[in-house]
């Protein structure tokens, strides 16, 4: 969502905001029907275990990703390069 919202903020007219609206609203659409999980006691310890092993990465992506193990989720991301420093973590990229 920040990657569309900041799209948006650079349209330089009234076409390109028109579009970029229309981007943001199928993206919208798009994530709306996916199960949201909470980031729970279980992602809690997790996190916490993941900082103690000092992995520098980003505190949001921490967190994403301890969510993902305390649920045994697959993580989407084209973000291997930093997440991908986290043990145990399974991850896809449907953007290749």
């Amino acid at each position: 969502m920040r990657g569309r919202l900041s799209y948006l903020a650079q349209a330089k007219d009234g076409p390109a905001r028109m579009q970029r609206y229309g981007f943001l609203l199928q993206t919208v659409g798009l994530l709306c029907p996916l199960p949201r999980i909470s980031f729970d006691q279980a992602s809690e310890t997790q996190f916490q275990h993941l900082l103690s092993l000092k992995l520098r990465i980003g505190t949001q992506d921490t967190k994403i990703a301890a969510i993902a193990l305390a649920n045994n989720l697959t993580l989407l991301t084209r973000n291997r390069r930093d997440i991908g420093r986290v043990p145990g973590l399974v991850l896809d990229d449907w953007s290749v």
